[in-house]
This record gives structure tokens, sequence and C-alpha cells, in this order.
């Protein structure tokens, strides 16, 4: 079964049709720029070029860079302030002329990477953590789901984490990949010191050179791998979301948290894995 997956970031804007069967792409994705300054009517522009690109037709499930409660959008770090307080799923809805289901974009790519990716099979704490235009977080224990973590916005010597060790920091700062490690080393055992979690799943496009830096870091007594489904994760992990709020009765795929413009079931509640 096939389902749209739109990822909106805060530098790009991507999506394709998924294949839930196996957890991957089911063709090539389409990527659009994030529009400058990056309002919700300029963002669903570009989220509608991304769907319209394949002529879909049928339920869609899209990510956004923050708080995401009953598909509305409570924070805008990586984005204009005026997301704050849209009811971005039923706008959405409205302009594809189909049900959209909203969810937090590391929420999103920590199911995803839980079902299909380095996080199968493990039923501790888990934790995702998605560098690149920001910090995004996905927390689980037990396959359960704690939604809209923003872990990233924990302050980390007196600094916003991710102002110290996103992929932007690394990139506006013009950081070697061994500065940047300690960065990233000294986020994580902050993070592991709240959690004492068994698994990092280090996610977004910076996974794709995960050998350059985590080699480099040291001291953390959990697993740290990279995330294998990388920088479609969140694609998928959407596309996941749309399928259970169209067929809450099946159990094959792991619930959670992020409503479509239609109520739908609870996502709230934790199975599958």
């Amino acid at each position: 079964m096939n389902v749209f997956g739109v990822d909106i970031g805060g530098s790009g804007i991507k999506g394709a049709p998924v294949d839930l069967e196996r957890g991957d792409l089911a063709t090539e994705r389409h990527k659009v720029l994030t529009p400058q300054p990056a309002t919700p009517e300029a963002v669903m522009d570009g989220v509608c070029e991304v769907v319209e690109h394949f002529g879909w037709r049928g339920p869609v499930g899209a990510t956004y860079p923050g708080v995401v409660v009953d598909g509305t959008t409570r924070t805008a770090a990586n984005v204009d302030k005026s997301w704050i307080g849209v009811d971005a799923a039923g706008r959405l809805s409205e302009r594809l002329g189909a049900p959209v289901t909203l969810v937090n974009d590391a929420d999103a790519a920590g199911i995803a990477e839980l079902r299909f990716g380095a996080g199968r099979g493990r039923t501790g704490t888990v934790i995702l953590l998605t560098l690149g235009t920001g910090i995004g977080s996905a927390v689980f224990t037990g396959g359960h789901l704690v939604p809209n973590t923003e872990l990233g916005h924990l302050e980390l010597r007196g600094h916003e984490a991710e102002t110290r060790a996103s992929t932007r920091a690394k990139e506006e700062g013009d950081l070697s990949w061994q500065h940047w490690a300690r960065r990233v080393e000294k986020y994580l055992a902050h993070v592991e010191m709240l959690f004492s979690p068994e698994l990092f799943i280090i996610g977004g496009g910076v996974s794709r050179k995960a050998d350059k830096f985590l080699p480099l870091i040291k001291g953390i007594k959990a697993e740290v791998v990279p995330a294998q489904l990388r920088n479609s994760a969140g694609i998928v992990g959407a596309a996941m979301a749309a399928s259970l709020a169209a067929h809450p009765a099946d159990q094959a795929l792991p619930p959670l948290p992020g409503p479509s413009a239609d109520p739908g079931p609870d996502l709230g509640a934790a199975a599958g894995f």
C-alpha cells in the first residue's frame, strides 16, 4: 500500500509516495526549497507543489518542525512566527482537497526508525535526534512515543542546545568535524543524564556522513547509531501517520499523536512495534 508523505524542513520541503510494506519511498522524492520567510501560505504552496508533482490524490501525511497538537502548530522555532496557533492540518486539507495528518517532524522520523530502521526491535528507552536546521527529538519507551519533546531547546551551558550542536551551527560557525563532534558529545551527555536511554539514533541529512563524526564522540554510555532511513525517515513516518488516521484498525503500523483535520482515531496509544 502506498501513502503520500511530505517532510517540511527549515531548508527544504520534500515528499514522495511511500510503500508502507517496505518502509521506503515508492519512487524518487521531489524537493523544493523552503521559502523565506517561511510563512504558512508560502510553505503550503511548496507542499502543494510537491504533492501535485506526482499527481497524487488521497490522504497525505506531513511533518512540521515544531509542536503539533490536534493539527494546530503551537511553536515556530525554525519557520515564520505566524505559524503559531494555525490550524495547519485543516488548511492543508482544504488546499489539497484530501485528508491531511500533521505531525512533529522528529516524531515522524522516530516512528519510522522504530518500525523499519535503527530502532527496530528495541523496547527500552530510545531517543532519536535529528540534527539539521535545528535539533528535533523523539523519545520512546517500551514502544510508546512521548510526543513533541523538543529536546533541541534544552539549555546547554547557557545556550539553547540547537544553536550549538545543530548542523546549521556547524555550517555557520565553519566548525571542523572534530570541533562539532565535541559539541554533539556534550549535548548527548546532557540528554543521557536526563533520560538514561539505551539507544541514541542520530538522524537528519548529516546521518549519511555519520562516519565523519560519530567515531569522534566518546564517553556516552548509550549506544549511538546513525538513522538507517536517513533523510527519508520523516517522509516515511508522515505516511505511516496518514495511513493510521485513515485506517485506525490497522495495527500493523505503530500509532503516534498528531491528529489530522479529521479527528480520527486516538493516535496516542502504542502498538505494533
